[in-house]
């Protein structure tokens, strides 16, 4: 079994539409994780396919970040672990300063 791939586990990973906040029809769940860091790892690579759906050469870091801020998949995390934290929005700042080479 794919280490990576969700199955039973208390790591909930949860994805909100940026441009639907707060509108919980249009959240999905995406898969439940045994550890943190698989949940964590996920919600990376969540918020990584948005972005680079998103990106078009050329695109400064602030206007990438405030597209993805409006239109980007959310990910987040339930779990019985209050330890367990992503940030979806921090997370995509740190990549768009990496995929545009400026700050956002």
């Amino acid at each position: 079994m794919d280490p990576q791939a969700p199955g039973p586990g208390p790591f909930t990973v949860y994805v909100d539409d940026n441009f639907h906040y707060r509108d919980e029809a249009y959240r999905t769940r995406d898969g439940s994780y045994a550890d943190c860091a698989a949940a964590i790892a996920r919600c990376k690579e969540i918020v990584d396919d948005s972005l680079r759906h998103l990106y078009r050469a050329g695109m400064a870091a602030d206007e990438l970040l405030r597209l993805y801020q409006s239109f980007g998949d959310d990910p987040w995390i339930a779990s019985p672990d209050a330890g367990c934290r992503f940030s979806a929005w921090e997370h995509a700042r740190e990549r768009c300063e990496a995929l545009c080479g400026r700050k956002a």
